[in-house]
């Protein structure tokens, strides 16, 4: 079932207040997932940092930070994000394919900085003279749900490959800094064989970064969001990376505070996108039946970029929806590519879903869309523009958490140009 966390009730009502299409989150399940990632077996120390690019909504950062998570910023501007809503500096790290536009200024507040490449540990050196930094070792291996969501291996850009580990060092040598952490991420794929054997190409990595005690096994804990799907298990995962630590200070000598960057594992199915039924079509009977909803690629990309899968929830607006018939479901941009019914795993072609049949009026939930929808839209395609997010409290109350973007919003900044 789509959404789970949402009544059919609850969600006339979220359509009926704050209209369509909207994003809501359901605190008590994000909660939860930050609990769930907080007992991760680390024998030295554990620290989880919510890489906030899976949504970085605001009361989304708070909420999970104040549950207990350190922040991961992808850039820059996500650092700053994350200072404006009240995260101390020592709680955000930054790891990016590109060095901040002002670096120092962002360490001089107590940033953290975990370089991505040789260069980047150069840009480092420059602007923290003497200073401690995280290098992102590339360990030779990934894993993804497709290969757009693969960070490991050869054919990844994201950070050192680990055969370069010796010029790291130099580098941190000749400048006078010391490499006190690392970091390795692999992709979001789902089987914990791979994961826990990548960890243990990230301790064999790490063993050569002497002043190293802070290690980091990235995120890539898959959720599963369609029924059937599977998903990572954590706690399976930690029970076979803890002997590998245990072993690690044996035989090094060091004690290794683990780190953990979860950015689907704790916000995917803690999110849905309502959406409202706006028209039916169909191309006759050798051809499909379309529902045409009021959202698409300008707020849920996955599909139409990965062709992922989304569990798909059809609620009558004002009475039950009619037979299970199969049904495309194609998104409201002007872009053929606009479908929210790919293929698994390719979005060039379609794969109807069989779904109650609607009325033009009726809402249709879109689940698991807390990760990597809201945070990653083709935003403002066709001018439409960014929907509004309500939080769902765990007393029950709706929150607005972001206003609906507004065409004076959009155009602010030509006009400001061009008058």
């Amino acid at each position: 079932m789509a959404a789970p966390f949402l009544s059919d009730q609850t969600v006339r009502e979220i359509a009926r207040d704050f209209g369509t299409p909207v994003y809501v989150y359901d605190e008590a399940a994000l909660v939860a997932q930050a609990e769930a990632a907080l007992a991760f077996p680390a024998p030295f120390g554990l620290s989880v940092r919510y890489a906030m690019k899976a949504c970085p909504s605001r009361a989304v950062v708070q909420t999970l930070h104040g549950a207990g998570l350190l922040i991961d910023a992808s850039s820059e501007y996500e650092a700053l994000r994350a200072l404006r809503a009240g995260v101390p500096a020592g709680d955000i790290q930054i790891t990016a394919q590109q060095v901040p536009n002002d670096l120092k200024a962002l360490l001089d507040q107590g940033v953290l900085y975990n370089a991505c490449s040789l260069s980047q540990l150069e840009a480092f050196a420059k602007a923290a003279p003497g200073g401690e930094v995280s290098i992102r070792v590339n360990p030779g291996l990934g894993s993804g749900h497709s290969k757009r969501t693969n960070t490991g291996g050869p054919s990844s850009s994201f950070g050192i490959w680990h055969e370069y580990i010796e010029d790291a060092l130099a580098i941190a040598k000749e400048n006078g800094i010391r490499i006190t952490g690392m970091h390795t991420h692999i992709g979001s794929g789902s089987d914990p064989g791979v994961w826990t054997h990548c960890a243990g190409l990230a301790l064999d990595a790490v063993a050569k970064l002497p002043d190293a005690t802070r290690l980091s096994l990235g995120g890539g804990f898959k959720v599963g969001r369609m029924p059937g799907e599977p998903s990572a298990n954590l706690a399976s995962i930690g029970e076979e990376v803890a002997p590998k630590i245990e072993a690690f200070k044996l035989n090094h000598g060091r004690e290794l505070h683990i780190e953990l960057e979860p950015g689907t594992f704790l916000t995917a199915n803690a999110g849905a996108l309502i959406a409202r039924v706006m028209d039916l079509a169909d191309t006759g009977d050798q051809g499909y039946r379309f529902i045409k909803i009021d959202a698409g690629m300008a707020e849920i990309l996955r599909p139409s970029m990965y062709g992922a899968q989304h569990p798909l929830r059809i609620v009558g607006a004002n009475g039950d929806p009619g037979a299970e018939t199969p049904f495309v479901v194609a998104g409201h941009c002007c872009e053929s590519g606009d479908i929210l019914t790919p293929e698994a795993g390719d979005p060039e072609s379609l794969e109807p879903r069989v779904l109650p049949e609607p009325t033009i009026g009726d809402y249709m939930v879109i689940g698991g869309a807390g990760a990597y929808c809201a945070g990653m839209p083709a935003g403002n395609y066709n001018t439409f523009p960014l929907p509004p997010e309500v939080m769902q409290m765990t007393n029950g109350e709706l929150k607005l958490i972001r206003q609906k973007q507004t065409i004076d919003q959009i155009l602010a900044n030509e006009e400001a140009a061009l008058g």
